[in-house]
């Protein structure tokens, strides 16, 4: 049963005013007030869980709960993990909430009757991992080695003893189970754990051979098999933790306040939870973005490495989108907010990484079926291969006689040769280092199946705007007839178009706006649908268009002796008093775009452009790319067909895009990747890999490294399998020491191990 703890605005629970950052109720109000279909959230971290209720209806809750993780997320250092202190820590809370206790969590509901919450409909979600999640993979690989540490002490000083001292032999029989019981303490209670549900795995395999060593007296090649087991169970957690990481890394530099620009140009520090699209906001030098949003005025630079990677300072001007968890680096920044803190491209990029994590590759896939099967399979054998030393060729069953080993001895060696631990580790180990690398060099992948996947593609389909170009038009050149004047058709053309919210007049105002200029008001002003602008300017009649204006009326012989411009080129005309001109603008093509294209082209990798756009443009901007085959003028659909086109007889297509309308081929492509910060969320919903910021040489370094994944893949696949079969018939044919066998099974997964982290080594 629940009871009420306080509610109202007015009432504050202690008398402190709680700072912005600490107050996560305000955060969760405006939540709730942006969610209408959500009545209240239940905490309770202690048992790391979230609760959303809705009130009767059916409604889809995924999203939700990845918002509500999102604003959580914002908080998590904050919000204490002790039901009595969440609501002891909550300053003043906000006016038409309350908050309850119920079990062991609390409640964060609207006003409502207190009859509602029987109509409520509860659904739970994970608490986001966030810094706890690092924090405990952390003490885990730390623990592990730890173990590990102690149990490669107390074996090496048991060795030493029985060797220097061999008086003493209860010391290193004493030191060899110190060193067992270190070594093998975290596969016990794995072990334990799957025994209860009935499942035996690779941990308890390695514990029946070692205990069935020591039963045999070979208590150092137990304790060396365990030592050997727990180095490469904290090699493998050491992987894990890195990428766990580079999450909360980014969980760090995610700010939780901003200074907000109130209406009377004023300034207040508020939750960035409290801030919408739309909002004014001040940045200082040395602070971080606290939401995606465009400069309204100022101008500074951006530290992007945590987002991206790039170490290069990325100046930002007017008009210039930043985004949330990047750094202002010197200048003070006005910025509008273009969207939620929760739906900002530093979380996305989070929320792509944790999907990252719990989606495996094919690869690992297999082995994890493949596992538990091979498990039973080898225990089976051993118990085989035991009768027929035994029985069928009178080996003695459990005591050595003369130089030879007995039976059991032989099914321990055998056991331990054939136990799959490196061949387990061998695939998630690179795949998780992959990720890691990737996540910190501005590379997202959404698992294991995107880095094993993109190796094998042999074509590259790319769409044009937004990705090989900018997508964003840039203004060129100004002219004007007659010449010297080109200030005056600017400042005209700005004084028209900051009425109009088309792109061209986005691009053609920034340009003004870096140039200093400064514009009269327009009165009568006019769109002209398809056409271009009219208006009264300094009490002259004033048109802004398209070339098509000028071909009608009295100027369209003139206009034809104007020579037009390129396939690339996008063209408006001012016509004022006696005064004409043009603004030159086109969509820039991303400077690193060539050296991309050429660089597939030396590995063998056919790149093909497939765009909307029209032929002319479309072969202009291709050629300028040096590349050869342009597909113009195609639809969604047409898009589609051209993937599966090109994907014919096993191709394998790797497609890149940025836009609602990739959204389908990105779907129907082999590999799909996404722009990171312009894409559309359909674009990303449907991708595998996201490229953050818009880099698209990142593509090259994407494939690269899954080339080598796959590459360390195989040397780790061939390392573990190999092992065990030429142990396996040694172990079967002749009599192979435990110890030897022991050093060549564990060994190999040591080296598995090391293998995958050389990919956190690779240079970006």
């Amino acid at each position: 049963m629940s009871y009420k703890i306080f509610s109202n605005s007015k009432m504050a629970v202690n008398h402190k005013s709680s700072s912005p950052e600490k107050n996560w109720a305000n955060s969760l109000a405006a939540f709730l007030n942006r969610e209408a279909e959500v009545e209240a959230v239940r905490l309770d971290p202690g048992h790391g869980k979230l609760g959303i209720a809705t009130f009767g209806k059916e409604v889809d809750l995924a999203p939700l709960g990845e918002k509500l993780s999102a604003v959580i997320e914002l908080h998590q250092l904050d919000i204490p993990r002790k039901e009595k202190e969440v609501v002891s820590s909550i300053g003043e809370l906000p006016e038409g909430f309350s908050i309850i206790r119920e079990g062991e969590g609390v409640v964060f509901r609207r006003g409502t009757c207190e009859t509602a919450p029987i109509l409520w409909r509860w659904r739970e979600f994970g608490w986001p991992e966030g810094d706890d999640l690092a924090e405990a993979s952390e003490r885990e690989w730390k623990i592990l080695a730890l173990s590990a540490g102690l149990c490669g002490a107390a074996l090496v000083s048991a060795f030493s003893l029985s060797h220097f001292m061999p008086l003493l032999d209860w010391v290193p029989f004493l030191l060899y189970m110190i060193a067992m019981v270190a070594g093998g303490w975290d596969a016990a209670v794995d072990s334990f754990k799957k025994i209860k549900v009935g499942e035996v795995d690779i941990h308890f395999l390695m514990l029946a051979v070692a205990v069935g060593a020591s039963l045999v007296g070979a208590y150092g090649e137990g304790a060396l098999l365990l030592f050997l087991f727990s180095t490469s169970s904290a090699l493998e957690a050491f992987a894990l933790h890195r990428t766990h990481r580079e999450i909360t890394g980014l969980l760090k530099a995610a700010p939780k306040h901003a200074t907000r620009i109130r209406n009377d140009g004023t300034h207040e520090q508020v939750a960035v939870e409290m801030i919408s699209p739309g909002e004014c906001l001040l940045v200082r030098p040395g602070e971080m973005f606290p939401v995606d949003g465009v400069v309204l005025k100022g101008r500074s630079a951006a530290d992007e490495s945590t987002l991206s990677g790039e170490s290069t300072p990325v100046e930002k001007d007017v008009g210039e989108e930043v985004s949330s968890g990047t750094i202002n680096l010197w200048g003070a920044i006005e910025l509008k907010v273009l969207r939620h803190a929760s739906q900002s491209t530093l979380q996305k990029i989070i929320l792509l990484i944790r999907k990252a994590q719990k989606l495996k590759a094919p690869s690992q896939r297999f082995t994890d079926r493949f596992g538990v099967g091979y498990t039973y399979s080898v225990l089976g054998l051993c118990l085989s291969m035991f009768f027929v030393w035994w029985l069928g060729f009178d080996v003695a069953p459990f005591t050595a006689e003369g130089e030879g080993y007995s039976a059991f001895y032989r099914t321990m060696t055998l056991l331990v040769v054939m136990s799959p631990c490196a061949l387990v580790l061998s695939i998630p180990s690179a795949i998780l280092a992959a990720i890691a690398w990737g996540a910190r060099n501005g590379i997202l992948f959404r698992g294991g199946a995107a880095i094993e996947k993109l190796a094998e593609v042999s074509v590259v389909a790319l769409d044009k705007t937004g990705t090989l170009t900018t997508g964003e038009l840039v203004v060129t050149d100004v002219e004007s007839f007659p010449h010297g004047r080109e200030q005056e058709i600017l400042e005209i053309a700005c004084a028209l178009e900051k009425h109009s919210q088309h792109p061209i007049a986005g691009a053609i105002t920034q340009y003004g706006r870096k140039k200093g200029i400064e514009t009269a008001e327009v009165e009568e002003f006019q769109s002209l649908t398809g056409k271009g602008l009219r208006g009264k300017y300094r009490e002259a009649s004033t048109l802004l268009g398209r070339r098509e204006l000028m071909e009608e009326g009295p100027l369209k012989d003139w206009i034809k002796t104007v020579p037009q411009t390129g396939a690339e080129m996008t063209e408006v005309w001012v016509l004022y008093d006696d005064l004409i001109g043009r603004i030159l603008l086109r969509d820039e093509v991303r400077r690193e775009s060539k050296n991309v294209l050429m660089r597939l082209k030396e590995m063998g990798i056919r790149a093909v452009m497939l765009t909307g756009d029209r032929s002319h443009t479309a072969k202009a901007v291709g050629q300028e790319l040096g590349l050869d085959e342009v597909r113009a003028g195609l639809l969604p659909e047409q898009k589609v067909e051209a993937i599966r086109e090109l994907g014919q007889n096993e191709t394998k297509v790797a497609m890149v895009g940025d836009g609602v309308n990739d959204a389908p081929s990105l779907a129907a492509a082999y590999v799909s990747v996404a722009m990171g910060a312009r894409g559309s969320d359909a674009a990303l919903e449907q991708s595998e890999i996201v490229l953050v910021n818009d880099k698209i040489d990142n593509f090259l370094k994407a494939f690269s490294l899954s080339q080598r994944s796959r590459r360390i893949i195989k040397q780790n696949l061939f390392i573990s399998l190999g092992t065990v079969v030429v142990m396996a018939l040694a172990a079967a044919s002749v009599q192979v020491p435990l110890s030897l066998g022991v050093f060549a099974h564990e060994g190999s997964t040591v080296v598995v191990c090391l293998n995958s982290l050389r990919l956190l080594l690779k240079r970006s």
